[in-house]
Parts: structure tokens; sequence; C-alpha cells
């Protein structure tokens, strides 16, 4: 199975560790995967915005980098959704069918990570050993638009030495949104203060999650709320073992290659998941 990354635009800007995390731990399963370097953004903020004909040509160079792979991994909901769902709505609006006929492959073939894990590879307990105090946030996309369910959950139910305990009001949205927190502000930090208090509740440690958008909104909440809570992508979790305590492979030249990988100026970050 040939297997690609999308690392995705806010991961390669601001959280590498995440795209490091994902290549360890599918290469840990047995997982061939590749990090095509052609791949720019899905296309989301464009469409979450209305601006469809211009993520016309972000969608054509998506396609592009990801065609001949079984199947196209990401540590986003956010963005396996928009891959899932909105590409051929933008592709159907091209009038291209050559764009739609790629969109068709493409698509079904991008998962989020907690998917490919269990539908794919069919496992849950991955070997991963993290032994703190932990809560897990289901991101709005991964929960309403792709329907992952309890698969995160399952997945760290089956990390040793992990205290999982219940978010409360966990299917409420955190307020991020995009560019949601932009133009409606106050609604934005009060749906996060919210999500804050409900996670402080909890007395965990870390506060897990499938979308570092989420995990960079709420996060910096409780960092000036002073709470003392981590936030962690799911995937760091599940790459952390016992031996290696999250530290990269040193012969692993494909984590290298995710970790030295350039930023670029994407635009409209708020959208970026």
């Amino acid at each position: 199975m040939r297997v690609a990354l999308q690392v995705t635009c806010v991961n390669d800007a601001m959280f590498p560790d995440t795209g490091k995390a994902v290549v360890r731990l599918l290469r840990r399963l047995g997982v061939d995967v590749d990090f095509p370097g052609a791949q720019t953004c899905c296309g989301q903020p464009m469409v979450n915005t209305g601006y469809l004909d211009e993520a016309v040509p972000v969608v054509r160079t998506f396609v592009d980098a990801f065609a001949g792979y079984d199947a196209i991994v990401t540590p986003s909901g956010s963005c396996a959704g928009s891959a899932r769902h909105q590409h051929s709505i933008v592709a159907e609006r091209s009038g291209d069918p050559a764009l739609v006929a790629a969109v068709a492959e493409t698509g079904p073939k991008t998962y989020e990570l907690s998917e490919f894990l269990v539908d794919v590879l069919g496992v849950t307990d991955v070997g991963a050993h993290f032994p703190h105090r932990v809560t897990y946030h289901p991101t709005c996309h991964s929960l309403r638009m792709l329907g992952v369910g309890d698969r995160p959950q399952r997945l760290l139910e089956a990390v040793r030495g992990i205290t999982l305990v219940d978010l409360p009001q966990a299917n409420e949205c955190c307020g991020f949104g995009g560019t949601f927190a932009l133009k409606n502000a106050d609604t934005s930090v009060a749906m996060g203060a919210d999500k804050a208090r409900h996670v402080r509740d909890t007395g965990a440690e870390v506060l897990v999650a499938g979308d570092n958008s989420c995990l960079m909104h709420i996060g910096g909440m409780l960092s000036r709320q002073r709470a003392g809570v981590r936030v962690m992508h799911l995937a760091e979790i599940l790459a952390s073992t016992e031996e290696s305590a999250g530290d990269p492979e040193p012969d692993n030249p494909l984590v290298e290659e995710v970790a030295q990988r350039p930023s670029r100026d994407q635009g409209d970050e708020g959208d970026f998941r």
C-alpha cells in the first residue's frame, strides 16, 4: 500500500512535531508512507469564505500531488473533510471533467488519522505509552462532517499508562472556526472560554484533539489562564512509546524531511487546520 502524508498548512507552518509524529507512528506500524513535496493547501480557506472559483487551482494542485496513492492520511478532520466533501463541489463548479474525475479518485482515499488506523489498518492498540491524565476534545469537522465517532477514544484507551477522563460538554464547538474567530470574535472567545473551563474541570494534565487549529484556540486560553494544561495532537500521543518518549527517529529521513520543509506564506491563516 502506497500512503501519502498530507501534513496540512497549520502543521507545516506552526506544528511540525505533529507531522513528524504521524510519520513515526505509521512507520512503526509497517506503513510505507511518502511525503509529496508538491502539496500545498487543501483549499478549505477559499471554500469556507465563498471563493470557490479561486479554489479550483488549489484543488487541482492537491489531486496532482496525491495522484497514484492508495491512501492519503492527514492529521486533521477539517482537511480530510475538505478533500472528501468540498473538493467535489469545487470540481463540479469548474466544469472540467478531468478535475471531476481526479477528485473522485483522491476524495474517497483521504482519511483522517484515526479513520486510517482503525478502518484501514484495523488497529486500535498502536503500541503507545503515555502515563498522564488526558481528556479528549472531538473537533467539529471530525465529529460532524466525517463522523469519526469513537475511533480516537478507542485508540487512546489502548495507550499504556494513560488515564483518560471524559470532557464535559465534549460535543460543543470550541469556537475557532477559522475566519469565524475573526468575524465573530466575542462569540468565539465566549465559546473558547466555556471549553477551557470544562477542560480545567477534568483535572487533566493534557488536552488532546485531532486538529491543531482547535488546540491552538483552546490552548491559547488555557495558557493565558495559567491552567497548567498542555495541549497535544492525537498523533503525538499515539507516536509516544516507553522507549522513545516521543523523540524523533534519527535514521528516518522522512521525519527529517517533514521537519525541515520550509514554511510557505499561505495567506489567510485563520482558516488553516
